[in-house]
This record gives structure tokens, C-alpha cells and sequence, in this order.
């Protein structure tokens, strides 16, 4: 049996260390890793495959930035050779990014099954391009691999059910409780950065609704400064984000540094006081490591995350309102009940289990 497993960005790129985990259990399985080169530089590719022990991709098809239909397209292009060549009998797609679209298109076109890890997600905002993504991913797909019993509803809604939808639990809890330890024991970022443990906020941006509007980005700034001079403020800055900040010439007073590797993200979300984000698998993150979150968006798709009181949303181009999200999440008692529905840390060896079955 042969599994065409595609990744592109950071995300991907922890769900696929799990389910490729599995994959490597089982006899007369073979898994062919395609990399579409979506996040391509050693900050934000390289250092994951490493610490993650994702294997080596077969294929990188070194796509890199664009527009999104530029993008995409070139991703269409180098998958549908690869994918006809592979004749694969399953192509395994993760999350909401060009990269998942671009390889569902290709192998539907081509008439080969897809398999989408974390199905069902919706933020019922299409101006999101993710969401585009999701949509299309789900109708497409052969199986869809749900986190969550919310993502099932959704599908159900949109006339999605039966055999082809399975909920498996969420991928990145697998992978924290995986790494977690690791990233206690070997992570030196605290010290490296002459961080307290609970002693500061961890900032990541980088949507495009955030990063390409001025008005959001420099309501985000002036709340982390603000935030800052109380709670110092620790910023891992996205390339589009960086490039969005110098084109507005906002040089926000926190302390920026480069993007990190999963395990040391991992150790600075750990030790976090509150963590702010736009992030969807942070915003999880967060909450596996029972700390405190406020999502700079209008709307999340995790919204067993805001019911619970985990999680606030805050809106982006209102630098009191991020302010008051943040102090409230400091100060706010912290749920007592944390039994939230993410699984039970084996998805990724259900979603194997089941790719066997069907395939």
C-alpha cells in the first residue's frame, strides 16, 4: 500500500510526524512525503523536519511565496506529475493551507482517494482564504479525519456524514504529548532569552487579515508595547509579518526574535503567563499546556475553547480592547474543568488504522 503524504508549512508539518510515525509501524506500507516548499527557509521547514524526525521528503517542489492562485498553481502543476508518477492509493492531505488545497484538487482530477486530516473546521468566514480551503477540501475528500465532535457537526450540516467522516481526536495533542517532555529537558530558549518562568507573554502573527491591514497590525503593535511595559512581551516574527511591519514602519518596543523550532516554541508556551495569537493550532497549544489565551481575531474555529473559558477573542484593530483581553486573561480564575474533547492522544494511530481498513 502506498500513502502520498502532502506538507507545505509548519503546522503540516507536526501533524505529519505523528501520522508518519504510524505509518512507519505497519508492514508493506509505503509513504512517499511530498514538501511543496510553502514555508521553505531553516526557520520555518528545516529545523521541524529535524527535531521532529519527519523523514526526509521524497519530493520538495520548492514552491515558496505568492499570491494565492500564483501559489497554488504551482503547486497543482509539480503535484499532478508527482501524484501520476507515484500512483499512490492514498494522498493524505492536513489542515487549511494552499498546500492542502493545491493536493486535493490534483488527486481528485486524477481520481485518486483523499484523506483530509482535520476535517470539519469552520470560522464561517469565507473572506478568510483558510476557509476556502477547508470548504473545498471537505467536499473533495474521500475520508475526513475530524478533531472534534463540533467539526463532525459542521460536516453534518453541510451534508457531510456517514462512512466518510471519522473523528479521531486532534494530531497536535498527540504531538504535544509526545514532545512535551522533550522540550522541558532540552530547550534552553528560557535562558537563551533571559526569560522568568510565567514571566512573560508569547506573541505570534501572521494571517494575512492581520498582517495585511495596516489598521489591524498597529493596534496589535501598540498593545504589545503597552502590554510590555508591565509583562515583558516575547515575539517568534513570522517573515510576513516582518515584511509588514517595515512597510508600515512600525517598529514595535518587544522582544522580537527570529522564528524557532517546534520544541523551543514548545518550552516558551509552556513557561508563558498568556499567550496571544492568531494561530489556530496555538490557540490548542495554549490550552494543552493549561495557559491562558487571547486569539486576535474576530471569530476562531475552536470554539470549545471560548465556551470553556480558555480562550477570548479580541479584536484586532482595537489596540484597548487586545489590552483588556490580555489582563483579563492574567487575572481570570482559570477553568477547573480541562476533560475539553481533543482525544485521547492516539489520532494519528486511528487515522492509519482506518486508511488500512479503506484502502
Amino acid at each position: 500500500m502506498k500513502i502520498l503524504t502532502i506538507v507545505g508549512a509548519r503546522p503540516q508539518f507536526i501533524k505529519a510526524a505523528m501520522v508518519s510515525r504510524s505509518l512507519s509501524q505497519i508492514k508493506d506500507l509505503h509513504e512517499i512525503l511530498v514538501h511543496t516548499g510553502q514555508h521553505y527557509d531553516e526557520g520555518m521547514s528545516e529545523v521541524f523536519f529535524k527535531e521532529l524526525k519527519i523523514p526526509t521528503p521524497d519530493y520538495n517542489l520548492e514552491v515558496g511565496s505568492g499570491m494565492h492562485g500564483e501559489q497554488t498553481g504551482r503547486m497543482l502543476e509539480g503535484l499532478e506529475k508527482v501524484i501520476h508518477n507515484e500512483r499512490p492509493d492514498w494522498v493524505v492531505v492536513h489542515g487549511d493551507t494552499n498546500s492542502t488545497l493545491a493536493g486535493t484538487l490534483a488527486a481528485a482530477k486524477l481520481k485518486v482517494p483523499v484523506a483530509h486530516v482535520e476535517a470539519g473546521l469552520r470560522s464561517f468566514n469565507r473572506a478568510m482564504p483558510e476557509e476556502i480551503n477547508r470548504l473545498v477540501a471537505d467536499q473533495l475528500a474521500t475520508l475526513l479525519f475530524t478533531p472534534t465532535d463540533t467539526a463532525v457537526q459542521n460536516l453534518v450540516q453541510e451534508g457531510i456524514s456517514g462512512e466518510r467522516v471519522r473523528e479521531v481526536g486532534d494530531v497536535m495533542y498527540d504531538a504535544v504529548l509526545h514532545f512535551g517532555e522533550r522540550a522541558l529537558n532540552e530547550s534552553a530558549v528560557l535562558e537563551r532569552l533571559q526569560l522568568e518562568e510565567k514571566g512573560y507573554l508569547l506573541a505570534t502573527i501572521h494571517r494575512a487579515e492581520n498582517t495585511d491591514c495596516p489598521e489591524c497590525l498597529r493596534a496589535i503593535a501598540e498593545a504589545l508595547e503597552s502590554v510590555h511595559r508591565e509583562l515583558s512581551v516575547v515575539w517568534p516574527m513570522h517573515p510576513r509579518t516582518n515584511k509588514a511591519l517595515a512597510e508600515q514602519a512600525l517598529d514595535p518596543e518587544v522582544q522580537i526574535i527570529d522564528p524557532v523550532g517546534y520544541l523551543d516554541m514548545q518550552r516558551l508556551e509552556q513557561s508563558a503567563a498568556v499567550i496571544l495569537t492568531d494561530s489556530g493550532g496555538i490557540q490548542k497549544e495554549a490550552f494543552f499546556h493549561r495557559v491562558p489565551c487571547v486569539t486576535v481575531r474576530d471569530e476562531t474555529e475552536w470554539v470549545e475553547l471560548l465556551e470553556s473559558g480558555w480562550n477570548r477573542l479580541a479584536k484586532p484593530s482595537d489596540s484597548s480592547a487586545i489590552q483588556q483581553a490580555v489582563i483579563q486573561a492574567r487575572s481570570s480564575t482559570l477553568p477547573g474543568n480541562t476533560n475539553l474533547p481533543y482525544g485521547d492522544g492516539f489520532a494519528a494511530e486511528k487515522i492509519v488504522d482506518h486508511l488500512c481498513t479503506h484502502g
